[in-house]
């Protein structure tokens, strides 16, 4: 685990918990997402390294933000550059997604097929992974012509081999003990 999520995951959690009181979840999602943007941007990061004071760092960054950042979303930027965590923005908005879609009970799933697949067979996989998981799956379908046929997909920690190659590395450890 990286620094960065260690400080970021307090900053992401407390916004998640405000967004969620107030029911602001995608207004929050918009507003981190465009904040974590400014901060990626490279004379912002240079910025936001240099020795200006956290009024000065905190009012640059409302200003560039401006209308997209509403007073609440400001008080944060305020009170992370007060602590001198306005770096770690862009972790703090990927924590909060990660928060998001734990609470939609959603996951996405990667499906990687020896050959493109059709709308049956997505909406067949879909909702057994869905039953599986028991949370909503958005997949993110691509081809891999290396498989040979079948199909391997990661959602989260779970890793379902059903290609053809998969299928013969197990019979041939399976074999071999």
């Amino acid at each position: 685990m990286s620094d960065l999520t260690t400080i970021a995951r307090p900053y992401a959690k407390a916004a998640f918990d405000f967004a969620v009181e107030k029911g602001e979840l995608d207004q929050w999602g918009q507003m981190l997402s465009f904040a974590a943007e400014v901060a990626n941007n490279a004379q912002v990061k240079e910025l936001l390294t240099s020795s200006v004071s956290a009024d000065k760092l905190a009012e640059i960054l409302v200003a560039v933000c401006g209308e997209q950042v509403n007073a609440n979303g400001q008080n944060l930027l305020k009170v992370m550059a007060e602590n001198g965590r306005l770096t770690a923005l862009p972790e703090v908005c990927e924590q909060f997604f990660i928060l998001k879609k734990e609470h939609e009970k959603e996951i996405e799933a990667e499906v990687l097929s020896a050959t493109e697949l059709s709308d049956e067979q997505r909406a067949d996989i879909s909702s057994k992974l869905e039953q599986r998981l028991e949370r909503k799956v958005k997949l993110n379908c691509s081809v891999d012509e290396a498989l040979l046929g079948g199909v391997i997909i990661r959602a989260g920690d779970l890793v379902i081999d059903n290609s053809a190659r998969g299928r013969l590395d197990r019979l041939s450890d399976a074999l071999q003990s």
